[in-house]
């Protein structure tokens, strides 16, 4: 059986709407209230970041995702957890972090399993470039911890090489007891090893 496309008003009220895809977001309007902020890119389904947000009520959780099939699944799981410290914006991510996130905003920002494009004919199509991360780590905070994980060794590997090339990084070395997302449930399942990488910004970006 097909589900409604039709939102409960409670879960209708967990996305936030843009007036303006070009205007910086205002964090303390959208919540409510001030407290560190984590943005999840690319949220999907909302499993991990409904997860984060049940576990740390004392943060506030942000779901980026252009879908709009999964932005629905993310306010409905949202929205049955009774969770208001979580909302989701329908956005292109490039257009997100662009656009949508203030400069040092953001404590941390979770990339989980953005789309690999495997074929070589497509890796222009990777989001992960060296101009992406430029304009994410302007998004952190000083301080702030970026969350990257995938199960395509090759993007993996692409992942690192514009890591190396950027200062201002520090590797962290203790993974945080973290939720799985639905992807990596399935990846695992399938015996898949994940790739992952949590940086911690040290200093400015230029």
């Amino acid at each position: 059986m097909r589900r409604s496309r039709i939102l409960s008003p409670a879960a209708a009220a967990v996305e936030w709407p843009l007036a303006d895809p070009l205007q910086p977001l205002a964090f303390p309007e959208i919540f409510g209230r001030t407290a560190p902020v984590e943005v999840d890119l690319g949220c999907g389904d909302g499993s991990f970041l409904a997860a984060m947000a049940e576990r740390h009520l004392e943060r506030n959780y942000l779901g980026c995702e252009r879908m709009i099939g999964r932005v629905r699944s993310a306010c409905r799981r949202i929205a049955a957890r009774g969770l208001t410290n979580a909302r989701i914006v329908r956005v292109e991510l490039l257009a997100g972090v662009t656009e949508l996130l203030p400069a040092a905003s953001v404590d941390v920002c979770h990339l989980l399993f953005p789309d690999p494009w495997p074929k070589r004919r497509h890796h222009c199509r990777r989001i992960f470039t060296e101009e992406f991360l430029r304009r994410l780590l302007s998004a952190l905070k000083p301080g702030g911890v970026l969350h990257l994980a995938t199960d395509d060794a090759d993007y993996f590997g692409q992942m690192q090489r514009v890591l190396g090339g950027t200062p201002g990084l520090e590797e962290m070395e203790e993974l945080p007891d973290w939720p799985v997302t639905t992807f990596e449930q399935r990846f695992r399942a399938l015996g898949s090893p994940v790739h992952r990488v949590l940086l911690r910004k040290v200093s400015e970006v230029m």
